[in-house]
């Protein structure tokens, strides 16, 4: 008698699977940002809702921005979510790795309350450095470095994150010293670097690029571990001779709980989505390549940033609480 229980449950959840992947979207569907509106990550969440909004023009997608804490407000408010695929956002390296090294005490936990959709986009960093250095590659730089231990500064966008860890790990790498500065934002950041306040920065190449066309920096390297298709002329760190890559990701994140053939539906829509070729021409005017990932492989790459950034955050002894 159990056992035939048992078998009519099995049947039962086998048979309830596919339902809720097809009872997908809901009426109205959240999109968490846990950046301020005009953000990367909004830009993209709002091409990710225009699309789902013409595919299913019976729901509504909208897209709620929730920034703070470097991310983990917004990301907290989708982990807490009910796992229904009625709520789901965007994230960035920080709130899913970095973060998990840095606080204490983050509300969530990536691992379990987390599930990943997808990684939606890849992004390069550039080394930029103020023209006053007169240095062209990043040899003639660690060169400089190396004759001027702790004299010369780094700005980024704040303790913690992907700007400073690239930088950190440039000076482990090249076995230099440089003093690190922290600042609000990007475009704080770069104009500290054409002030002069700072000399140097690895931010995102999209703030780095106007600049540099403007001569009032200078480019050396991109971040990648290959070159970006869109800054083909520029060399990536470990062509330079520095064993340093990173991208600055972002990913489609749901509750965790949310079951597998709903993340599955989502996965396929919004792959599809981002892979379009009018998308993918508007990613390209940010430098954003569409990476489109399964969920299995966006875990792996979340498990990989930790095993990454961990060794270079304790190298260089970074504190956030």
């Amino acid at each position: 008698m159990l056992r035939r229980v048992a078998v009519t449950m099995l049947l039962a959840l086998a048979g309830a699977a596919p339902a809720l992947a097809q009872d997908w979207p809901t009426k109205q569907v959240k999109i968490v940002v846990p950046f301020g509106a005009g953000s990367t990550p909004d830009v993209v969440a709002r091409i990710i809702a225009d699309g789902l909004g013409k595919k299913y023009p019976g729901s509504v997608f909208i897209v709620e921005n929730k920034p703070g804490a470097s991310g983990n407000l917004g990301t907290d408010l989708v982990a807490k979510a009910a796992p229904d695929g009625s709520t789901i956002g965007i994230s960035i390296g920080g709130p899913l790795a970095i973060n998990t090294l840095l606080f204490a005490n983050l509300p969530y936990n990536p691992q379990k309350d987390i599930a990943p959709v997808t990684q939606l986009i890849t992004q390069p960093s550039a080394l930029a450095v103020n023209p006053a250095l007169n240095v062209n590659l990043v040899a003639d730089l660690v060169k400089l470095l190396k004759a001027n231990p702790g004299k010369y500064n780094f700005a980024s966008i704040g303790t913690g994150s992907l700007s400073q860890l690239v930088m950190e790990a440039i000076a482990i790498k090249s076995g230099t010293k440089i003093v690190h500065v922290a600042y609000k934002s990007s475009p704080d950041a770069i104009l500290a670097v054409i002030r002069g306040d700072a000399q140097m920065a690895c931010m995102p190449a999209i703030s780095v690029l106007p600049q540099a066309k403007g001569g009032k920096v200078k480019m050396l390297a991109v971040s990648t571990a290959k070159r970006s298709p869109y800054l083909p002329d520029v060399p990536t760190l470990k062509e330079s001779g520095i064993d340093v890559d990173a991208d600055a990701w972002m990913g489609l994140i749901a509750p965790g709980g949310t079951p597998k053939p709903v993340v599955d539906k989502i996965n396929k829509d919004v792959v599809a989505i981002i892979k379009a070729p009018e998308v993918r021409e508007k990613l390209g005017k940010q430098l954003m390549e569409p990476v489109g990932s399964t969920p299995e492989e966006f875990r792996a790459r979340i498990e990989g940033e930790i095993a990454r950034w961990g060794p270079v955050i304790k190298a260089a002894n970074i504190k956030v609480n």
